[in-house]
């Protein structure tokens, strides 16, 4: 039975959020990625397009997230789910760090506005 230990999660840093990743094939995933997401008080991650479905969990904080132009602002216990394809916007634009729980599919990429493209080592 493969548990990962908080200690054993692997933290990255980009665009200004940190991404502290527990399930991964390193740690024994075979088909999903799962990942904590720390969005500092006034970041605004830029805008990407993603080629998996993401499930995003707020949870603790406030957010205003844009999926394909449209934004919402989610709260503590929300869900967004991210479908392929959709271009998603995240933005914290309170005076306090939004903590998230994210779960995809490996594989997942990321295409930012000028097409530049990320395999994100979090969700891979």
């Amino acid at each position: 039975m493969p548990v990962v230990r908080s200690s054993e999660a692997v933290t990255h840093e980009i665009h200004g959020a940190r991404f502290v990743s527990y399930a991964t094939p390193r740690t024994g995933s075979r088909e999903l990625a799962a990942w904590r997401g720390e969005i500092p008080a006034g970041t605004r991650a830029p805008a990407h397009t993603v080629s998996r479905e993401e499930i995003f969990h707020l949870l603790s904080g406030e957010l205003l997230i844009t999926l394909d132009g449209r934004t919402e602002r989610v709260i503590a216990g929300d869900t967004v789910i991210i479908n392929p394809g959709v271009t998603f916007g995240v933005e914290n634009p309170t005076d306090r760090t939004a903590v998230s729980w994210v779960t995809t599919s490996l594989g997942l990429e990321a295409e930012l506005a000028d097409g530049t493209r990320l395999t994100p080592p979090w969700a891979n």
